[in-house]
């Protein structure tokens, strides 16, 4: 079995925007009941942080801010934790278990590449355990 790592597992090309983007522009993107959070980045892709309808009820909504006027920089969440495009994907697993942490941006020199889900991981995990016979049973004939 070929080690796998997060790259392989990733799911490329998350939910995105530019850091100079407008919170209404991040609205409109979480509109989207499939789309739980969205990242901001520099124009170079250098990971900022996160928003979510959290982030927006909490900095625009309730600070009775217009959404037009509140630029993503500056209401970005740092990420929490990420994690290297290159990193062994069954220690990103238990880092992933340890943190207790669903979703994580993946990034390769500081740039976002990814996202990687925990449940994605899990199942690509218990697919390679299937795909490889157990060595210790051999040649058993029943």
């Amino acid at each position: 079995m070929i080690a796998q790592v997060v790259r392989d597992a990733m799911v490329p090309e998350p939910t995105m925007l530019a850091a100079g983007a407008n919170a209404q522009e991040g609205g409109r993107c979480l509109v989207n009941p499939e789309i739980r959070a969205v990242f901001v980045c520099e124009d170079d892709g250098t990971l900022i942080g996160v928003i979510t309808r959290k982030t927006l009820v909490r900095e625009v909504v309730a600070a009775g801010l217009h959404p037009t006027e509140v630029i993503l920089r500056d209401i970005a969440e740092p990420p929490i934790f990420t994690l290297d495009v290159s990193l062994p994907l069954e220690e990103a697993f238990h880092t992933l278990e340890e943190r207790d942490l669903e979703r994580v941006p993946v990034v390769e020199d500081g740039r976002l590449v990814g996202v990687l889900s925990r449940a994605v991981v899990q199942r690509r995990l218990a697919e390679d355990e299937t795909a490889d016979p157990d060595p210790d049973l051999g040649s058993l004939v029943l």
